[in-house]
């Protein structure tokens, strides 16, 4: 079957308009946040979590060359190229470039009483490459056409950020007054809007909390049919239901499961979803046997712990962003994070039970990916946030090899990217993360994030930070 021209480019798009091994010319303005920017790289003496799940490989160099892995092994064994910009990485850790898969280039931006989401092109994208995430899918756009050009001017070294799986606007059946939402009306519409956004460049679609069956089914039919994958923050469509119909993933860990619910009309989102889950006892034998169906047909999970992190004795932005934050929205995010202290028990009860869902999950054979996603109640930013996605898989149970794993590796398999990006092996692209500290000890030294590597360009992950203090919320 040939595929038309559009999806044929939008493929290529995906894949990279650059290849690995040509050289990118970036302008001036991007120059500025580039920290090391040669042909052959020797990382030399660091400690190595090569994203596999693997225990972490002291003593290790790792050579670069026009933005490809081209050794990795035992520093005293490596013999350096003469040509090689050397960095001392004693007392520091390698990690791949995070692949993170519930990200948005939007947050939380109320209008009136109303829930409402806003773009943040200009902080976004950047925060999100200086918190080590050098691919991100963007589950759910609400100016896809903004986004799509982001990437474009990413690829060309215009802009500062990360390669991206767009994904198409919501698909939505009318239900929430969410002013950026798009809606559709009925299974037709939906599979009308897989085509128009997919010719126009988007590479995967979300159903969201009210759609039916018979969306879901029709999305997945024509995705499928053009090799693209669907997921979904559902409700009204149970994750049995989903998976039945074809699903390959599905949001938010298994929080937005209403399959425990009780008295479950069809195409209905119940109102004691949440109630159920937390009724459900930690190790139910009727949430095993849904994750034995989830894994036996092949749909993943994506954990996005940080927006569901509870208030009390935690931070109020999390992974330390408050910093980057527009004062005003700062002042108002910390003084609900105040009033929330000591009254969230239930969310932390279900909270804890949900780290251990996703723990049997993976223990079984599932492919647990991970995001973000920075909406909610604003807490939750682009790169701060996934560090904290990483410090809470590891307080979930998870080894801190297993927890890179999760964000890297299985966001490449699910992509279908894992021959080019998710570990730290030789021949693979060079998208590195290079950190103060081991965090094969204590898993927070993730935050001292130094040098990205995209394409083997490293980028001065500091200096990013610091460059959109105080922005995030307008820009």
């Amino acid at each position: 079957m040939f595929k038309s021209l559009p999806a044929v480019l939008a493929a290529l798009a995906f894949c990279g308009g650059l290849s690995a091994g040509k050289a990118q010319n970036f302008t001036p303005k991007v120059n500025e946040f580039i920290k090391v920017k040669a042909n052959v790289i020797a990382l030399t003496d660091a400690t190595v979590l090569d994203g596999s799940g693997a225990p972490a490989r002291q003593h290790q160099t790792v050579i670069l060359r026009n933005g490809r892995i081209e050794q990795v092994g035992n520093a005293k064994k490596i013999k350096l190229p003469k040509e090689a910009e050397v960095i001392n990485c004693t007392g520091k850790t390698l990690i791949p470039g995070l692949v993170m898969l519930h990200e948005h280039l939007y947050y939380t931006k109320p209008l009136d009483n109303y829930f409402n989401i806003a773009q943040m092109p200009g902080t976004f994208p950047k925060l999100y490459l200086a918190g080590g995430a050098t691919t991100i899918r963007t589950a759910g756009s609400i100016e896809p056409q903004t986004d799509l050009a982001l990437k474009r001017m990413i690829q060309e070294g215009k802009l500062i950020g990360p390669d991206m799986d767009v994904t198409a606007p919501y698909i939505e059946e009318a239900a929430l007054d969410i002013p950026a939402l798009n809606t559709i009306q009925g299974p037709e519409d939906a599979a009308r809007s897989v085509n128009f956004w997919a010719d126009k460049g988007c590479t995967s679609f979300k159903m969201y909390m009210h759609a039916t069956k018979a969306d879901l089914a029709a999305v997945v039919r024509e995705a499928h049919q053009r090799h693209m994958k669907v997921t979904g923050h559902l409700c009204a469509i149970t994750y049995r239901e989903a998976a039945d119909l074809g699903i390959d993933n599905l949001e938010h860990g298994f929080l937005a499961s209403t399959d425990f619910a009780e008295n479950k009309k069809e195409d209905d989102c119940p109102a004691n979803a949440r109630k159920s889950l937390q009724n459900l006892a930690v190790n139910s034998p009727e949430m095993k046997e849904l994750q034995q169906l989830l894994i036996s047909k092949g749909v993943a999970v994506t954990s996005t712990l940080p927006v569901f992190e509870p208030y009390t004795n935690r931070e109020a932005v999390l992974g330390g962003g408050e910093a980057a934050l527009v004062p005003e929205v700062r002042k108002k995010i910390v003084a609900n994070w105040q009033a929330a202290q000591h009254k969230d028990s239930a969310s932390a009860a279900l909270f804890q039970k949900e780290l251990a869902w996703e723990k049997q999950f993976y223990d079984a054979g599932g492919l647990l990916v991970a995001g973000t996603d920075p909406t909610g109640a604003g807490r939750t930013i682009a790169g701060y946030a996934n560090h904290r996605q990483v410090e809470l898989l590891v307080e979930g149970g998870f080894t801190p090899a297993e927890a890179i794993k999760i964000c890297s590796l299985n966001g490449a398999i699910y992509l279908g990217r894992e021959k080019e990006i998710g570990t730290i092996e030789k021949g693979k692209k060079a998208d590195l993360v290079l950190i103060n500290g081991d965090l094969s000890k204590d898993i927070k030294q993730i935050r001292q994030t130094e040098i990205v590597f995209k394409n083997g360009v490293g980028f001065d992950a500091p200096k990013i930070f610091e460059s959109v203090q105080g922005i995030v919320g307008l820009n």
